[in-house]
């Protein structure tokens, strides 16, 4: 059985609009609950992200993320997704892919198990793989706006 969840934001602003100035960013991803309000989606355990600031994504991993994209820039629609293939017997795995967009194209993909290390103690994916309430998550800092997109019949991207 597959699912996918899957949204995006429009960027309006943020920041000088200089790529990699620093002065602002916006996260877009999907954390499980409970999730620090001040965390960054990605940074934080059973979160991942991808940051527009500096275009990497992050799997509960707070130490620089992986090259991944460029910045976010305004005007750009980027969306981030999760398509999940759920097995039919009890203690099977599931797998998962996760998508990143940019204006209704996808632009890359990973596999979430991928980044799991037994030995590591970042990018642990517990309460990612499709068990528990996920939350899509969004954030920023620095001056930025945004307008984020729930519903199938506005997305850019068509699946």
């Amino acid at each position: 059985r597959a699912k996918t969840v899957y949204f995006e934001i429009q960027v309006l602003a943020m920041g000088s609009n200089t790529p990699g100035s620093g002065d602002a960013g916006i996260a877009i991803g999907f954390v499980a609950p409970p999730y620090p309000s001040w965390r960054l989606p990605g940074w934080h355990r059973a979160s991942l992200g991808v940051h527009g600031d500096d275009g990497r994504r992050y799997v509960d991993d707070s130490y620089g993320g992986k090259d991944f994209t460029h910045a976010f820039r305004r005007g750009d629609v980027v969306g981030i997704g999760m398509h999940y293939q759920i097995p039919y017997q009890a203690g099977g795995k599931s797998r998962c892919e996760v998508f990143y967009t940019r204006n209704g194209k996808r632009e890359g993909s990973w596999d979430l198990h991928e980044e799991r290390d037994r030995d590591q103690e970042e990018g642990d994916v517990t309460g990612l793989e499709g068990e528990n309430d996920l939350l899509a998550a969004v954030g920023c800092f620095g001056g930025v706006e945004f307008e984020a997109r729930f519903r199938k019949e506005e997305w850019k991207f068509r699946p």
